[in-house]
């Protein structure tokens, strides 16, 4: 698919040029492409206006034309082209108040950091770098072009996007750069949550979530955009379960596992899963520690985080499901058959038991639960795992029960049973009502199915 988009965005520049345009390859696809990477996404520099761009395309959209920006769709793919520009000044520290349009060189000038400040020709392949843009790319080195103190009071999202691209790439930050963000770090604030969350989800999922974890905290960010992490640092573990140190660092190793373009579900739920720790320490006389009610706690708090930072509903409930449900995988191999076959059967389960296998992992503790669970899964199969009922509400109506709370226990005694293998068939299950769950009616009812059975 990527390799069919570059042929789609190589089109586009071929059409400019046609026209008599100059056009090239930017940003972020000629960064990948020298780093040997796959692109996500091709953008597109051209000396073309927008109204020059829209005539030249048959599907166009100008998300931003007075600030020089079109979207082209070509084969169901879009495309940004953006013309040449020089900005002159942003009033909100996100986008420019106003813009001049000019040259490739003025173009470059105006962009974030040096590895994203390149251009390729696809005609002749020649990359045209202004900004030392190779030079820092061979260096594993992220720097903001120019002043980085202008380029942070421009838009200060890209405080976020340094640290995205440090931790992706494994790449150092540049320390005028650093010293830039920590000093602007709180104006993040000023920021849409949206565009915070977008950018946070990234830096979690993109890999090196471990160390863009580190950076978020060591630049301040996190203070703003992230404070319920911050009591991580320096939070106690019992050594003889956490041998790898405090919570922080436990956490840590967790993120530091969790696989390119992984989940955002599974990475915010490594993130937060002992996030109330901290809140919960409590310690005994006799040196123990204990953290009653950190997972409860946790999954409130970790939904609350991510309403805060406005990510999907599902991902906020999944997250919360994960986090207070992350210990309860280890009495897997103690659990009632009943019980373990309705853990399994959870929408949910299968990321539960990957952030187990990572929690485990890091403490450097035994993976007799995961491998347990892992077998019971296999063997019983989802038809086991999730029967159908044997039993309705409408039949304990119809044996003269009557509606009320205790339906639900009756129904959840007859389940348990049902996936105990104590009950097997429909007639067992109204037996099992007769006799346990008495009635008049229940017994009038029992009779006239045995007739209809025989």
């Amino acid at each position: 698919m990527t390799h069919n988009k570059e042929k789609l965005a190589l089109a586009i520049v071929d059409r400019l040029r046609s026209a008599g345009f100059a056009a090239y390859l930017a940003g972020g696809c000629v960064r990948d492409r020298i780093l040997g990477l796959q692109a996500k996404d091709y953008d597109i520099a051209t000396d073309a206006r927008p109204q020059s761009v829209a005539g030249l395309f048959d599907d166009t959209l100008a998300v931003g034309a007075k600030f020089g920006v079109m979207l082209v769709v070509v084969g169901g793919e879009q495309f940004e082209v953006a013309t040449f520009r020089a900005e002159a000044g942003y009033a909100d520290g996100r986008r420019p108040s106003a813009v001049r349009f000019g040259s490739l060189e003025e173009d470059a000038k105006r962009r974030d950091f040096t590895i994203g400040g390149m251009y390729l020709d696809p005609q002749t392949g020649r990359i045209i770098d202004l900004v030392g843009g190779i030079r820092d790319l061979r260096a594993g080195v992220i720097r903001a072009i120019g002043d980085a103190d202008l380029r942070f009071a421009e838009d200060h999202l890209r405080m976020l996007r340094a640290i995205r691209f440090a931790a992706r790439l494994n790449f150092s930050i540049d320390r005028t750069t650093w010293v830039g963000i920590q000093a602007s770090a709180a104006k993040i604030a000023r920021i849409a949550v949206e565009r915070v969350g977008d950018e946070l989800t990234m830096i979690m999922t993109q890999g090196g979530a471990a160390r863009g974890l580190d950076l978020l905290v060591d630049s301040g960010l996190a203070n703003v955009i992230l404070p319920e992490v911050l009591p991580l640092r320096g939070c106690p573990q019992p050594p003889n379960f956490h041998p790898e140190g405090d919570v922080y660092r436990h956490t840590r190793l967790m993120l530091s596992m969790l696989p390119h373009g992984c989940a955002e579900t599974l990475a915010f739920g490594v993130l937060f899963h002992d996030i109330a720790k901290p809140q919960t320490l409590a310690i005994e006389p006799d040196g123990k520690m204990t953290y009653y009610g950190h997972t409860e706690i946790g999954g409130r708090v970790a939904e609350s985080v991510l309403q805060r930072l406005r990510r999907p509903r599902a991902v906020q409930l999944r997250v919360a499901y994960l986090v207070h449900n992350h210990l309860r995988m280890m009495m897997a191999p103690r659990m009632r058959r009943a019980t373990l076959k309705r853990m399994l059967a959870e929408e949910g389960f299968p990321e539960l038991l990957e952030l187990s296998l990572l929690d485990t992992l890091a403490a450097g503790s035994a993976l007799g639960f995961y491998h347990f669970c892992r077998r019971a899964l296999a063997s019983m199969g989802a038809a086991e795992i999730r029967p159908p009922r044997l039993i309705t509400g409408n039949d304990l109506i119809a044996m003269g029960l009557s509606p009320g709370p205790e339906f639900k226990q009756i129904l959840r005694d007859v389940e348990d049973h049902h996936l105990d293998g104590a009950l097997k068939t429909r007639d067992e299950a109204l037996h099992y009502v007769r006799e346990y769950h008495r009635s008049d009616r229940a017994e009038e009812v029992l009779s006239t199915e045995k007739v209809r059975g025989s």
